[in-house]
């Protein structure tokens, strides 16, 4: 039995919140998109910075402001992880979201920490340019 402990102990630490420190904006982006398709907007209010839940106050308004002006990640059929930019200091990720009438959008994240401590700061719909793929 001795020599389980040592293959139960890495795969204890590889499962912990340390583990968890490499997280990406698309994975923070993804995993909230993941809470709006299970219409749990408690966890998809976790995603957002403290200055935004300060702003909004509770899930249930943060899942109205969600619902009336960014109906597109409620559940897309697609997404695409675009460019990443850093700007005044924030990372900002593109991101190409098709809905599930076939419209596209490109929406820009801004995050704010890193690891695991990252967080959405905002996000902008950007105009439409015309241009082709």
């Amino acid at each position: 039995m001795r020599s389980l402990r040592p293959s139960l102990l890495a795969i204890l630490i590889s499962l912990s919140p340390v583990g968890a420190s490499a997280q990406t904006a698309p994975d923070i982006i993804t995993s909230q998109i993941d809470a709006f398709r299970a219409g749990d907007f408690g966890a998809a209010f976790d995603f957002a910075s403290d200055n935004l839940q300060a702003i909004f106050g509770s899930p249930e308004n943060f899942g109205l402001m969600v619902r009336n002006g960014y109906p597109m990640v409620l559940d897309p059929a697609e997404l695409r992880f675009l460019d990443r930019a850093e700007r005044q200091g924030r990372m900002v990720q593109r991101v190409l979201i098709l809905d599930r009438d076939g419209r596209s959008y490109l929406l820009e994240y801004e995050m704010i920490g890193d690891g695991a401590g990252m967080r959405i700061a905002g996000v902008r719909i950007l105009p439409e340019t015309g241009a082709g793929v």
